[in-house]
């Protein structure tokens, strides 16, 4: 039954149920009636439906056939998408997409390049996840991701092609009803010592290098925002990308606490990375993406430069 269905038989019957009639339909198809009235006698006895009643003045949809108007608009929509993404693929876009990212990406310029690569390719298919701290990289290993945007700590290892997107400041901040923000003064190691750290973590290699790690006690997160409802509320201290605690700063809710002895390493800004392995090219479309998130990046930090 299926080898017998055409696309142009459920084209015809959309543009009837559209137009009304099967001589509008022939108008607007550029088709004697008699061809549409064929087309649609065709797709009946192969399919063994009927699809309208033809006792009235005019031929009108039964409710069989009306519920097969809507699965062949799926159809032809299905079909167009097709079309659609071989075209692009000829051209050198990618089949498919797939962005993963660290937690430390800031996210606002990387939604507004999403909603933009969107409009530029709207036929193809993306996806994208959110991972604990070197889980981007991981999924880009095992052929999960394309394009991951991340940390990498120990420098761009040889099978990837790594390229600088932004650099993110991480700053040690405390709630402002904690016992460290009431000290009034730099805390010691010492400080730190009798109050949780909240550390931001590698699932996959809990155990592994840390880095600015200062406190005995910790708690351990994967997941960035859900580390910072617990730094709001007060349930510790943590070392948090500047450009999400600007506004909590300025609002009095979080306190920066400077360190005297702190880790030489950790006031370092993070680079991010947008990272390919280097036997996989980006199509068309994820160097897009990437030429337009830095592009977006760039703007905000010469926006925040001015103020």
């Amino acid at each position: 039954m299926l080898g017998t269905l055409s696309l142009d038989q459920l084209r015809v019957l959309v543009t009837i149920e559209e137009t009304g009639s099967f001589s509008a339909a022939g108008r607007r198809l550029n088709r004697a009636q008699s061809a549409i009235s064929q087309a649609i006698a065709t797709l009946e006895a192969t399919q063994g439906v009927t699809l309208f009643d033809r006792s009235g003045h005019k031929p009108a949809l039964t409710e069989m056939g009306r519920v097969l108007v809507g699965q062949a608009r799926r159809v032809l929509s299905g079909a167009a998408q097709f079309e659609a993404l071989t075209a692009a693929i000829r051209e050198g876009v990618e089949p498919e997409l797939a962005v993963a990212i660290d937690p430390l990406v800031p996210t606002g310029a990387f939604m507004e390049s999403l909603r933009a690569l969107k409009e530029r390719f709207p036929h193809l298919p993306v996806s994208f996840s959110t991972e604990g701290l070197g889980g981007a990289e991981r999924r880009l290993r095992q052929g999960d991701a394309s394009l991951a945007l991340c940390v990498l700590l120990f420098g761009v290892p040889e099978d990837l092609i790594a390229v600088p997107v932004c650099d993110v400041v991480l700053v040690p901040v405390v709630s402002a009803g904690h016992e460290l923000a009431r000290l009034g003064r730099p805390v010691t190691r010492a400080d730190l010592a009798e109050h949780v750290q909240l550390v931001l973590s590698n699932p996959s290699a809990p155990d592994g290098p840390s880095y600015g790690v200062l406190s005995p006690k910790r708690w351990r997160f994967v997941e960035l925002g859900r580390r910072f409802d617990f730094l709001l509320g007060g349930l510790g201290w943590c070392r948090m990308p500047d450009y999400l605690v600007e506004a909590p700063l300025r609002e009095g809710r979080l306190v920066k606490i400077d360190i005297v002895d702190d880790d030489p390493d950790a006031p370092a800004p993070r680079r991010i990375y947008a990272a390919t392995m280097r036997d996989r090219a980006l199509g068309r479309a994820g160097s897009w993406l990437l030429d337009d998130l830095r592009a977006r990046i760039s703007v905000q930090a010469e926006g925040a430069g001015e103020r």
